[in-house]
């Protein structure tokens, strides 16, 4: 059964991954794009900032951070989402790096898909390593949940290593642990080395309460045989998968994911399921209209750990995750602009009515 810790703590939530700024054009190609936004974005972090500025909980992240204007510029995003930041810092040689790592990422249109590519060469986020971090200050005065992913862990052989002592760290220290598979194969790719992805997170997995991921993180991430699901929001199959996942890994108590099909990049249908301690929830379904999809799943984890995290029974936690992440995709850039009151609405099956 999912324990969280009960009475005062420093922290609600406390996530471990790499910061990132994103680079968005909007619904222009890079190669047409004469302006650019820029948000400040991370796969752990964003659900740290979503918790905060929506859910009103106190956060933080554990990240790397170079000096440098570009490492500036993401400081001050982290501090406007309310989320407290423990920082490895570097310095910038002043040509080369070490580097904050770069994410292109257009909107897309209709039949024209989003275009994601990355600049994560010298990155100070795939240097962290066991060591960087003191855990024993860091939980000395409570955190009731630690949080990291897939990509952090697929940076290099340190970021991996350094999940794990986090993971044990938080275990020790009484917090619920979870885990976003966010399987990337080029990342794992890139990263090189003898590395196994399915081993290296095997490794992880092994101290995770929740865990966090689709059919296809499942399969690849973990090593997990299974019928690919068929197109729609069938979530038969992908409980078959959660079987699979929890007999091979006996510790997880809870797998969730969302369910998405995609007609065009604009409209999607939408859906999510939640497996835990043997009991199977599915959310409500609903059509999306997308103003930006990304962040959408990490919108999903966070408004799901809010419930888990404040007691809410197990259907409407399930559903305040599925509501926040519908309603982050209406919002440009990857974290959240959502006010509770209105994911809590959705989630009870309010309208898009205008209010007066």
């Amino acid at each position: 059964m999912l324990s969280v810790r009960p009475g005062p703590a420093s922290l609600d939530f406390l996530a471990l991954g790499a910061l990132v700024h994103r680079l968005d054009p909007g619904i222009l190609p890079f190669r047409r794009a004469r302006t650019l936004d820029v948000h400040v974005s991370g796969g752990e972090y964003n659900v740290a900032a979503n918790l905060s500025d929506c859910f009103h909980l106190n956060t933080g992240v554990c990240s790397a951070m170079v000096d440098y204007p570009i490492g500036e510029l993401i400081q001050a995003g982290v501090k406007a989402m309310g989320v407290k930041p423990f920082y490895k810092h570097f310095e910038h040689d002043g040509v080369r790096g070490p580097n904050m790592a770069t994410v292109y990422s257009d909107r897309g249109a209709g039949v024209r898909p989003p275009v994601v590519f990355y600049n994560r060469s010298n990155e100070a986020g795939a240097m962290l390593e066991p060591g960087d971090f003191d855990w024993t200050a860091i939980f000395a005065g409570g955190v009731k949940w630690f949080h990291s992913g897939g990509i952090f862990a697929a940076l290099s052989d340190t970021t991996s290593e350094l999940i794990i002592e986090a993971m044990q760290a938080a275990k020790a220290a009484g917090a619920v642990t979870s885990f976003d598979l966010n399987y990337r194969a080029k990342l794992w790719k890139v990263a090189g080395g003898d590395r196994n992805p399915v081993d290296v997170l095997a490794r992880i997995v092994k101290h995770v309460d929740v865990l966090i991921g689709n059919e296809e993180d499942l399969q690849l991430g973990l090593g997990l045989e299974g019928q690919k699901a068929e197109k729609g929001l069938d979530a038969t199959k992908f409980f078959e998968t959660i079987g699979l996942a929890v007999k091979k890994f006996p510790n997880i108590q809870a797998v969730a994911t969302t369910l998405r099909e995609v007609q065009t990049t604009n409209r999607h249908e939408w859906s999510a399921v939640l497996w835990l301690d043997g009991r199977q929830f599915t959310a409500p379904k609903c059509h999306l209209d997308v103003v930006d999809r990304i962040g959408g799943g990490d919108g999903f984890a966070s408004g799901l750990i809010y419930g888990l995290l404040t007691g809410r029974p197990t259907q409407e936690a399930l559903n305040l995750g599925w509501a926040h992440g519908a309603l982050l995709t209406t919002f440009h850039g990857d974290v959240t602009m959502a006010k509770l009151a209105e994911v809590e609405g959705f989630a009870k099956g309010g309208s898009a009515r205008v209010q007066r």
